[in-house]
């Protein structure tokens, strides 16, 4: 399989051309040392985004297909899986196939007519549609939280689940969260993001939590959260091992998905249809639900534009403000 985890390997990636790799070989040329290049060429990816290429690749080459390949050989692997996979995964699979041809200096086949026409037949044939997580909302979310005690491993649920509504966050961001990047004002608090799936550069960007107006506030439960914790620095989520010990560890993103499903179940939903991404979605709904503006939403949300912001706005808002309301 090939590893993009080591530095020498890192060829998928797009900004990756033949000549750096060139340079990982003989770095003299171009004025820097090989340990320099192959550092900032092992950052240039998301260890996410090396996963998935790699899983990719791996799946390319297991069909029996080799890189270099020819327009017809690419064409025929997209046919093939058309019948098991998902539109959106059979793009991604593509994208990885045109960077490492790219990447080794090799003409690239996902560019020839015949590969575009094999992908347009699939998303007409297929469609286009993504399964969704479904939106957590607001008073489902209450009722989640209203069937949880006091053990430390329920404080630290609840602030996760408020703090991860509120702040619309990805679960990648809400577990990567550290005490330093709180900040308390007085309408609450202000929570300085790093980092994000959409700015893997590290711009960051700053997110308002005010005071909740209900007992659920997001303030008030995650103070409680680590207070009780005896949190001052580090992570802000942390493991809780089977003995109820709170660990130093940071919690994963497949925590969050983990933790959701589990408290809904304990609820009475049917978690099957929910993930880490259904308190983002749902505290979009909510809020468009509640007279929000889409910018205002987007402030929270870090969405660049309302087309995107609409994707997460899902079926709960359908009936508010609904035009056949007004005429029959």
């Amino acid at each position: 399989m090939l590893d993009l985890t080591q530095p020498d390997q890192t060829a998928i990636n797009c900004t990756v051309s033949s000549a750096i790799s060139e340079a990982i070989h003989h770095p003299s040329q171009f004025g820097a040392s090989q340990d320099a290049i192959r550092h900032f060429l092992t950052h240039s990816l998301s260890a996410n985004s090396k996963r998935a290429y790699a899983a990719d690749i791996e799946h390319f080459r297991a069909s029996g297909r080799e890189i270099p390949s020819t327009p017809e050989t690419v064409a025929g692997y997209l046919a093939e899986i058309a019948e098991t996979h998902a539109v959106a995964t059979i793009q991604r699979r593509l994208v990885a196939i045109a960077k490492a041809h790219r990447a080794f200096g090799h003409a690239d086949p996902c560019q020839s007519e015949i590969v575009k026409a094999v992908m347009r037949g699939i998303r007409r044939t297929n469609g286009t549609a993504q399964r969704e997580a479904q939106a957590l909302q607001r008073d489902d979310l209450f009722a989640v939280l209203s069937k949880m005690a006091d053990r430390p491993i329920d404080l630290r649920d609840r602030a996760l689940l408020l703090i991860g509504f509120a702040g619309a966050f990805r679960r990648s961001e809400l577990v990567g969260l550290n005490v330093d990047d709180v900040q308390h004002v007085r309408q609450g608090i202000v929570l300085h993001l790093r980092r994000s799936k959409t700015d893997q550069t590290g711009q960051g960007r700053k997110i308002a939590i005010p005071h909740g107006r209900t007992r659920w506030c997001p303030v008030k439960h995650l103070t409680d959260w680590l207070g009780h914790a005896g949190i001052t620095q580090g992570p802000l989520f942390r493991s809780i091992n089977r003995h109820g010990r709170i660990t130093p560890d940071r919690l994963s993103g497949d925590a969050v998905s983990t933790i959701i499903k589990k408290r809904l179940s304990n609820t009475g939903f049917d978690p099957a249809s929910f993930s880490g991404h259904s308190l983002r979605a749902g505290f979009a709904t909510s809020a468009a639900m509640a007279g929000a503006s889409s910018w205002k939403i987007r402030q929270q949300t870090g969405h660049a534009s309302d087309a995107m912001l609409t994707r997460y706005i899902r079926d709960g808002d359908m009936f508010t403000d609904n035009a056949a309301a007004a005429v029959l």
